[in-house]
């Protein structure tokens, strides 16, 4: 079993920062890539950044340049870094991360979402 803990959420004004964080822990042997999503009320949730195993990294259009995303492989961590803020980022975040466990079965963990919310 495996579990994915995020912390940081709060809120703040726009352009304003903050730095999110998620540990992941339980039966794992690797975490291939580790990510971030986001979901606003009413809305799909939404793509927000990726970082392989390796350290290579992808954002969503809409927060290229103000978001950073970095992890920290012994500590089974991943970190966003989120600067600029604007009310438009005001959403529930979400960690996900690619687990292979001690198995070799490899499946997709998400952890229990934080919130974010961003005042004008």
């Amino acid at each position: 079993q495996v579990q994915l803990v995020e912390s940081g959420g709060g809120l703040v004004q726009a352009g304003g920062s903050l730095r999110l964080s998620c540990a992941a822990s339980g039966n794992i042997f690797r975490i291939n890539n580790m990510g971030w999503y986001r979901q606003a009320p009413e809305k799909q949730r939404e793509f927000v950044a990726v970082i392989s195993s390796g350290g290579s990294t992808n954002y969503g259009d809409s927060v290229k340049g103000r978001f950073t995303i970095s992890r920290d492989n012994a500590k089974n961590t991943v970190y966003l870094q989120m600067n600029s803020l604007k009310p438009e980022d005001t959403a529930v975040y979400y960690c996900n991360a690619n687990i292979v466990d001690e198995s070799s079965y490899v499946f997709a963990s998400w952890g229990q979402g934080t919130q974010v919310t961003v005042s004008s």
